[in-house]
């Protein structure tokens, strides 16, 4: 089999997914964009703003007449610009450092595009002069604060006890990365990532248990995706991947678990919301958004209202609802009241292809050869990661 017959049989193999990774790329963005206008307001306060069945479609920027998204879009699109380049970069052999290390480079280009007086080493990734991607939306200050030290996290070396959401509303492309060793356990890539600036078990688990369940419902095609089937196996692996912080991956998996109950009972959505949080923390934004997936398994529009009509963290609990029910519908299921005035919709759908196929020009070495590709995602190697402050 010669390389054109190689690369035509990969592609083969991973289009089918491509409607469910860029579901999930493209349904976050959806998720977070309708809840981003809310996130700081009481229910009751969206209710008055948008009637008694709160928000249920975007509100419109005035300017552009775009629905645009917050933080939790921006640095999910940069945690796959980093996972890109490190399949460019470093394609064989992807450890879990080397790919937290890109990652890690990448968040740091996000930084300088909300404070352009930071600056990373050279290098940078093409997401940094994306004009849309220059503003500041509600950044996290744990993750604003832990890029700021000019240190990487990691789970052995935390920078901070945080267990904020900052960790798991970023990290869905992880599981939609179309490389079998890194999709196998995606899971623990992206507790590696989370960890970056999340140093709290709680504010990596739920993030591993996220980036697991999207990879599940992208990979499982062939059987029939279940997401029934897709939480189960999440809640029964949880124990295993974090022995060592088995505590905080029983608390976890007793939230999805209830999160389960609650959804097959006949509560109102908003009721079984409260009982589960409002989403500020990992555990409890993963948990309200697997309930309104698990609530509203065949619908995309419902799953997602449900999960931003809280007086909680209304944007990442909707984004994470996003990717999760992307990945289990796909994209035909995100209708075109969504997708029409989605801010950078076609960046997003993009960067979803690019997720998906991976670089499929190769010499006989496996490194890339694709001059297009190249362009793209080619950066640096890492090396000093040190950051500089300039003008402070």
């Amino acid at each position: 089999m010669d390389n054109r017959e190689i690369i035509d049989s990969i592609r083969r193999r991973r289009q089918p997914h491509l409607p469910y990774v860029m579901g999930s790329l493209v349904g976050g963005a959806v998720g977070d964009a309708l809840g981003y206008p809310v996130e700081f307001m009481s229910y009751a306060s969206i209710q008055a703003q948008f009637g008694a069945q709160g928000i249920r479609s975007y509100w419109l920027d005035r300017t552009g007449g775009v629905a645009l998204f917050s933080d939790d879009t921006q640095m999910t699109l940069f945690t796959a610009a980093g996972l890109l380049e490190a399949v460019t970069c470093d394609p064989v052999g992807l450890s879990r450092e080397v790919v937290a290390n890109h990652v890690y480079r990448a968040y740091l280009d996000w930084l300088h595009t909300q404070d352009h007086l930071f600056v990373s080493n050279p290098g940078a990734s093409q997401l940094v002069d994306v004009p849309e991607l220059q503003h500041r939306r509600a950044p996290g200050n744990t993750c604003l604060s832990a890029l700021y030290s000019g240190q990487m996290g990691t789970i052995e070396a935390p920078l901070n006890n945080s267990c904020g959401c900052g960790g798991v509303m970023r990290v869905a492309p992880v599981g939609l990365l179309g490389d079998d060793g890194i999709l196998r356990r995606a899971w623990a890539y992206a507790a590696d990532v989370a960890a970056i600036t999340h140093g709290h078990p709680m504010g990596y688990i739920p993030a591993a248990a996220l980036a697991q369940l999207v990879s599940l419902l992208v990979m499982d095609r062939s059987q029939g995706a279940s997401l029934e089937r897709a939480v189960s196996s999440v809640i029964e692996g949880l124990p295993r991947w974090f022995a060592d912080q088995r505590e905080h991956a029983d608390d976890m998996a007793s939230q999805l678990r209830r999160a389960a109950a609650l959804a097959a009972g006949v509560e109102p959505d908003y009721d079984c919301v409260v009982q589960l949080g409002e989403g500020w923390v990992g555990d409890e934004a993963l948990a309200i958004a697997v309930f309104c997936c698990l609530r509203h398994p065949d619908s995309f529009d419902e799953a997602v209202i449900a999960a931003v009509n809280h007086g909680g963290d209304s944007d990442s609990t909707g984004a994470v609802a996003g990717n999760i029910m992307g990945a289990y519908l796909g994209i035909d299921a995100i209708g075109p009241h969504w997708t029409e005035h989605l801010e950078l919709r076609g960046l997003i759908e993009g960067l979803a292809r690019d997720l998906c196929e991976g670089c499929l020009g190769v010499d006989e070495r496996g490194w890339c050869n694709d001059a297009a590709w190249l362009d793209r995602w080619a950066r640096h190697p890492i090396g000093s990661l040190a950051v500089v402050r300039e003008n402070s």
